[in-house]
């Protein structure tokens, strides 16, 4: 005898008070709450194979309010996949599989890391949009071998952050049709009902922009919800937000409806109560067998995969060279020659010796970059002419042309940079996106998150300093360059001038495991002379630019637009008598990777005295410098006045250089 719809969505239910009850820990009403909706969407619409997560042209599901994660945790276990009992028993302990949010990486089926309330519907848009222009480059008459849903849950926290202003107002004007939201309406956030807080007309907002809004579905009832998400689908020109009217811990006699049920344990005499009003005797963690014969997915799964194998055979052998392309973007390779090009790039541009803003240095990087690498999907938050993020093959994406590889944002730097994430876990796309520097802290949050889940995205910064002049302290970094290199799994770059930013742009791209932030001059920069040997060790981190014969009597540190005056500094101290060395490190977080013995030939212990430089805050160079060496940089905001003023203002010149290397014992 088959399970009923209702029986599988309390198997959801059970699961997710059992473990968080087990845990101690967690939020059981969301998981009870949204279980019927998942039920239908999971069992009739989703297209996924348990047995390969990995299944290029799977759909993906986002679960925005990931506080949640006992649904999704429960929906993976039920389906197939390679989640088992024994992991959701050991729900929010440590090294299991179940995090008490979803974190990519850990569970399979697990599409992105969501806890921070709005990110997962951002990276939700991302996957959408990546889906649609992938479709737009590869599929060919007869042959949709890009094609596939993207869905994701939210809550009122996620429509109450900001982000999901940004993202949805983006995902609307690019024409989303495979982007199906499900709003969990129940009322209820930690604090009690949100009427008190939160009275937006949330479908009102939606088809403002530009949505089709499916208002007031059931949430509880199966067929409601079933013909809500045939209506989504059937709509392919716009993004699709059902508003599913749910009740919050649903099955709690007690405690469903009110936020005592959203972020603790039910009790074990209200699971009791729950298991009789839902008509659930088993034991805590335990699935009769017709449960999961009804919620298996794996033999649909393998169907629903071979069959798009057959059809990207046939693509195969019709267009063998898309085919090909297709696969090795999906894999994440790089085309075998792209290292030989990008290196012969790099001493291409230490031969021509420009001296530019490094902006413009990112802009030439990026024009050659970007032709070698169709991939590249850019962007900016309505900066480019400032970021110089422009390249001659640049072609916008637009709802009705997604076959484009540049993404305008708009003024969405928060929700370009969440987007961004979004298109990297999907592959397919090398995304950037780009913005002025103080401006990142209006995306720190999903720079994170690119850190912590290891998405090798490029977030490009300029105008990094108070060199940028005359916008005044609202838009001069100060503590911003530190922040960045004090995010575990971020490598930071910023380099000095034409060739360090090639090497910069090349180390992002090859890179696999983490994201890159690559941080560039509004001003122009002088080019450094190097050797080849200087110059292969750019990509070390961190090198020995100018030398002096023997042990230096002080080791100047410098790095982006100050290395140029360091330089400077070294020749006039040179004069003096003094050995100097000066290093120049455009990214400390490579520099540290390096072996100890490189690291020792470059900065030797025995060399106490050292000076770093640079138009940032000076806390962070103290690990560098050690207490008895001193920092030229900055400790309060800027000024408004031009860079150059600025600068002679604030000392960050070479002969304050040189006066603090005198100044040191």
């Amino acid at each position: 005898m088959s399970s009923t719809r209702r029986e599988l969505a309390n198997a959801i239910r059970a699961l997710s008070m059992d473990a968080v009850q087990q845990a101690n820990s967690g939020h059981p009403g969301a998981p009870m709450g949204m279980a019927d909706i998942a039920q239908v969407l999971w069992a009739d619409h989703m297209q996924h194979n348990p047995s390969n997560p990995d299944w290029a042209n799977r759909d993906r599901f986002v679960l925005s309010n990931g506080h949640g994660s006992m649904l999704i945790y429960s929906l993976l276990h039920l389906t197939g996949y390679a989640l088992p009992i024994e992991e959701l028993k050991n729900f929010r302990q440590l090294h299991s599989k179940t995090p008490g949010h979803p974190e990519y990486g850990y569970a399979p089926g697990v599409e992105t890391t969501t806890g921070p309330l709005g990110q997962g519907v951002s990276n939700a848009v991302g996957m959408a949009i990546a889906e649609k222009t992938l479709a737009a480059q590869f599929n060919q008459p007869n042959f949709d071998v890009v094609d596939h849903f993207t869905y994701c849950f939210l809550g009122d926290g996620c429509l109450m952050e900001g982000i999901s202003h940004e993202v949805c107002s983006l995902a609307g004007t690019l024409g989303l049709g495979k982007l199906v939201a499900f709003w969990d309406d129940n009322g209820i956030s930690i604090d009690g009902h949100v009427e008190g807080w939160f009275t937006d007309n949330t479908p009102a907002r939606f088809e403002a922009y530009g949505w089709q809004v499916i208002a007031n579905v059931d949430g509880h009832d199966s067929q409601a919800v079933a013909d809500a998400i045939a209506a989504a689908k059937a709509e392919t020109s716009k993004p699709t937000l059902i508003c599913c009217k749910t009740i919050i811990g649903f099955g709690s006699p007690n405690k469903s409806g009110t936020h005592n049920c959203h972020g603790a344990p039910l009790g074990l005499e209200e699971i009791k109560a729950a298991r009789e009003f839902l008509n659930w005797p088993h034991a805590p963690f335990d699935i009769p067998a017709d449960i999961y014969a009804g919620w298996d997915a794996k033999v649909s799964g393998a169907e629903k995969e071979q069959a798009w194998n057959e059809t990207f055979a046939a693509y195969q052998k019709t267009h063998p060279k898309l085919a090909a392309e297709l696969i090795r973007r999906l894999s994440g390779d790089l085309p075998a020659d792209f290292v030989e090009k990008a290196d012969a790039f790099i001493q291409q541009s230490q031969d021509k010796s420009e001296n530019v803003a490094s902006r413009k240095a990112s802009q030439n990087s990026i024009e050659t970059f970007a032709t070698l690498l169709p991939e590249v999907l850019g962007g900016s938050a309505d900066l480019a002419g400032s970021n110089l993020t422009i390249w001659s093959g640049t072609k916008g994406i637009s709802a009705d042309d997604a076959s484009g590889n540049y993404i305008y944002y708009g003024v969405r730097e928060f929700g370009m940079s969440g987007i961004m994430n979004g298109i990297g876990l999907h592959g397919g796309f090398r995304p950037f996106g780009a913005t002025f520097l103080m401006f990142m802290e209006y995306a720190r949050n999903a720079v994170r998150m690119a850190s912590l889940m290891g998405i090798p995205n490029i977030f490009v910064y300029t105008h990094d300093s108070i060199g940028q002049g005359e916008d005044g302290p609202t838009h001069q970094p100060i503590e911003q360059v530190a922040n960045l290199r004090l995010t575990p799994n971020l490598d930071t770059w910023r380099p000095c001038d034409a060739a360090e930013t090639a090497v910069a742009w090349k180390s992002a791209l090859v890179r696999k495991n983490g994201p890159s932030a690559l941080i560039f001059s509004r001003q122009g920069l002088p080019a450094q002379p190097r050797n080849a040997k200087q110059l292969s060790h750019v990509a070390k981190g961190g090198y020995v630019l100018k030398d002096c014969t023997g042990i230096p009597d002080v080791i100047l540190i410098a790095t982006g637009s100050e290395v140029g005056i360091t330089v400077e500094a070294a020749e006039q101290l040179s004069v003096l008598g003094m050995a100097v060395r000066v290093v120049s490190m455009p990214s400390t977080s490579v520099f540290d990777k390096q072996d100890a013995d490189y690291r020792e030939s470059v900065l030797p212990k025995s060399v106490t005295k050292r000076v770093a430089v640079e138009a940032a805050h000076v806390d962070f160079w103290h690990k560098y410098v050690g207490l008895g060496g001193a920092v030229v940089g900055m400790s309060t905001f800027g000024e408004s006045a031009p860079g150059a003023a600025l600068l002679k203002y604030f000392g960050i010149t070479s002969d304050a250089v040189v006066e603090t290397v005198k100044g040191l014992n």
